[in-house]
């Protein structure tokens, strides 16, 4: 093969460990691709499979032990973090956080195969305090099977992609450039998209100063928690109301008439936005999302209450450990 193909062999560990970093990081660099091929150099015998499943797996590893301790050492406040990386986190957040209530560190097992989701399961176990031991161990088998899955699957289908090789090879040094700029095109589409997402949500925040300025002077303030109940073990905004069900539009035709505040997890206020957009078009006008959400609330230094109906749920997550 010529120059190029035979740096990617040389240097396919390397490459495969940079990927998969990257990717459980909670990078947009999906690693799949250099999985598939690692399993298909392997079974070609121009890689070590053994080597390369472990390579992956101490790689997955390392990215999600850092999410973990964050996780553990921050609390909820590591959201903020994951707002900045993820395109919809606090959807996410809230997908892993019920899922984690009814399967505990078991969604350790299987969190990989979810995209979007294998970056907010490490911070989760963390923030429900799971053993260290265990984590490791839970997310050493999710690792396994989701790298060895993967790794399989190249191996299988590897004369297809020795045949795919073949024809890439016959473009040189120029198959770097195609392969960096294909990367470079995927990070730059999911930026787009994201600030694509920002732009239609560009609906009018209350801040927390003026919710709480109109809150203290008994001002009609209908407000509404947005996060899973989960997260109700940080406290809530005193007074704030939970659609259960998800049956928002059901919750505000039962509360009384005044402006509504809505507020979320995530600094970027994605769901509170989403979920204003969505209440104007059903015709209800006095509706703003609260700037900064619940984390930038408490950060302030402004009451929170804790619901009684918490309690049960925190416990069933902690017994799930």
């Amino acid at each position: 093969m010529k120059e190029t193909v035979e740096f990617l062999l040389h240097h396919g560990y390397t490459l495969l460990f940079a990927f998969v970093l990257a990717e459980q990081s909670g990078l947009p660099i999906p690693s799949t691709p250099m999985l598939l091929a690692a399993g298909a150099l392997s079974g070609l015998g121009r890689m070590n499979l053994a080597y390369a499943w472990s390579i992956a797996i101490f790689a997955s590893l390392v990215g999600d032990s850092l999410w973990f301790i964050l996780g553990r050492t921050r609390g909820f406040s590591i959201l903020s973090l994951v707002c900045r990386i993820s395109l919809e986190p606090d959807t996410c957040v809230q997908k892993t956080q019920v899922t984690y209530g009814k399967h505990g560190v078991n969604w350790l097992l299987f969190a990989k195969f979810v995209p979007g989701l294998s970056t907010i399961a490490p911070p989760m176990a963390g923030m429900f305090k799971v053993k260290p031991w265990k984590f490791l161990t839970m997310d050493t088998v999710g690792a396994t099977l989701w790298s060895g899955a993967y790794l399989f699957v190249g191996w299988l289908f590897r004369d297809q992609l020795e045949d795919v090789a073949f024809y890439l090879a016959r473009f040189g040094s120029g198959l770097i450039v195609v392969l960096i700029g294909g990367v470079l095109l995927y990070v730059g589409f999911k930026y787009i998209q994201r600030q694509r997402v920002y732009r239609d949500l560009r609906i009018a925040r209350i801040t927390p100063q003026e919710l709480k300025r109109r809150m203290d002077k008994g001002e009609k303030v209908v407000v509404i928690d947005l996060r899973s109940e989960f997260e109700w073990a940080e406290g809530r905004i005193p007074g704030s109301l939970f659609p259960i069900g998800d049956d928002l539009e059901t919750l505000i035709s039962d509360t009384p008439k005044g402006e509504i505040v809505l507020y979320c997890s995530c600094p970027n206020e994605v769901t509170s936005a989403r979920a204003a957009l969505r209440l104007k078009r059903h015709g209800v006008k006095h509706v703003r999302p609260l700037e900064g959400g619940f984390p930038v609330w408490k950060e302030l230094g402004f009451p929170v209450e804790l619901p009684a109906s918490v309690g049960p749920v925190i416990d069933n997550a902690l017994n799930n450990k």
